[in-house]
């Protein structure tokens, strides 16, 4: 199951990624490249036989990661909150 993307997650990631997209954009070709690199070649994949802009494509689909990725972090602190 996919968690939860909260209000403060999806913030954080547009502000990191709308002050320089093209430079986000890069920045996580590279970290996927090494993190996961099937998910990497499908984004570049989908985004090359697209009609639309490739790039704004893959923009898209790094943006959707890394949202599912740090709201994983977020709901696993959560649920191994302790007092």
């Amino acid at each position: 199951m996919l968690p939860v993307i909260t209000e403060e997650v999806a913030a954080s990631v547009f502000s990191e990624v709308f002050k320089d997209m093209p430079s986000w954009r890069k920045k996580m070709i590279h970290y996927i490249k090494e993190e996961n690199p099937e998910i990497n070649t499908a984004i570049i994949e989908a985004a090359n036989n697209s009609e639309l802009d490739p790039k704004a494509v893959a923009l898209g689909a790094y943006m959707a990661y890394n949202l599912i990725e740090l709201a994983f972090v977020e709901n696993e602190k959560t649920m191994n909150f302790t007092e």
